[in-house]
């Protein structure tokens, strides 16, 4: 695996995302392309230090206080921010459905008015993107979107840095083809966080599951004019339902093709449209690509391990589903250097938003 991209100076890093102290991290487009990219830097800043300095590293959060709001569930997300906060000398507090008041005695807006007056941070993952977006206008201090229904920008700042660590391209050399739900969390922001820093960024799914036009638009909008870019001639944002759209690929993006907190009654539906798309050694070789590397944020139906795929081919009789678990296996180390990697740029977020 290439080593990971160092940062030697770590506070030259920190220094460089001074603009975001006291930021919420809401989505994507609420960033320059050089802010985004500072993130990025210091997220391997901060994951050289820790490599390097295990337990010793600097604790630049002592004191200070997160609250961590789950209205959907979550293994990622959840771990990555209380390790990040955790290692950074901050504490943590976890609130879901069940053991807070949000949402059944509570407003989002009154809750956002208590919080912001105990925590330095709210971290949320929950539903529409408006109730993050709420708790930001109210509370006080810094909001973390763990994921909405509409975006997931901490998982696309691990994404990011995965591909900059495993490949010998920079970021704006590189091209990405996702391929699934693009309506998804997930497929929204491959888009525009693609189109923020840069890559070149294929959206390969059926019409009916296309990112809706205002995404598309806010892609082109955010999209950093540069000569390597502008070279491409057009060709740095496509949406298309045309697999050959994966030839030259530097990386493949697949996930799950029902999101968290859909109907199971979508099962059948799906996979009558995204069978196509599945990444399997077929789609892999279509790249062209004998490097070509593959990124899933997880969870992965890839095997029978799980209720969900059990209950899903059960129900479909197909198996795999969004990827083979031969392609999953050879990709594995890639997949979950990519999960590791979102304790690092939660990490990056934090930092820059409260030290």
């Amino acid at each position: 695996m290439p080593p990971t991209r160092q940062i030697v100076d770590t506070q030259a890093a920190l220094a460089a995302t001074s603009s975001l102290r006291g930021r919420h991290f809401l989505k994507e487009v609420d960033f320059s392309t050089s802010e985004w990219l500072s993130l990025l830097d210091l997220a391997a800043a901060l994951k050289v230090e820790r490599q390097e300095l295990g337990v010793n590293q600097p604790q630049r959060l002592r004191g200070q206080s997160i609250a961590l709001i789950f209205e959907k569930s979550s293994t990622r997300t959840r771990c990555a921010f209380e390790v990040a906060a955790f290692e950074q000398g901050a504490a943590t507090t976890y609130l879901d459905s069940q053991s807070s008041q949000i949402g059944h005695k509570e407003s989002i807006a009154d809750t956002a008015r208590v919080l912001g007056r105990l925590y330095s941070g709210i971290e949320y993952r929950g539903f529409d993107q408006e109730r993050v977006e709420a708790l930001a206008a109210l509370a006080g201090v810094p909001v973390f979107n763990g994921l909405t229904d509409q975006w997931h920008p901490t998982q696309m700042l691990a994404d990011q840095q995965t591909m900059i660590e495993q490949s010998a391209k920079p970021l704006n050399q590189i091209k990405l083809a996702y391929l699934g739900d693009g309506r998804s969390n997930v497929g929204r922001s491959v888009l525009v966080a693609g189109a923020l820093a840069g890559i070149q960024v294929a959206i390969v799914s059926p019409p009916e599951l296309q990112p809706p036009a205002e995404v598309i638009e806010m892609a082109k909008t955010c999209r950093p004019s540069d000569s390597t870019s502008s070279s491409r001639q057009g060709q740095d944002l496509v949406v298309t339902d045309d697999l050959d759209a994966v030839a030259g690929a530097d990386f493949l993006y697949t996930d799950i093709w029902v999101s968290m907190g859909e109907s199971p009654d979508l099962f059948a539906e799906r996979v009558r449209l995204l069978s196509p798309y599945q990444v399997n050694s077929e789609l892999v070789a279509r790249t062209g690509n004998d490097d070509v590397k593959v990124l899933h944020d997880l969870p992965a139906l890839h095997d029978l391990n799980t209720e969900m795929a059990r209950k899903m081919q059960a129900e479909t009789g197909l198996l795999p589903f969004e990827i083979s678990d031969e392609v999953f296996e050879a990709n594995a180390d890639v997949i979950f250097s990519q999960a590791e990697n979102r304790m690092h740029a939660i990490k990056a977020v934090l930092v820059a938003a409260l030290a």
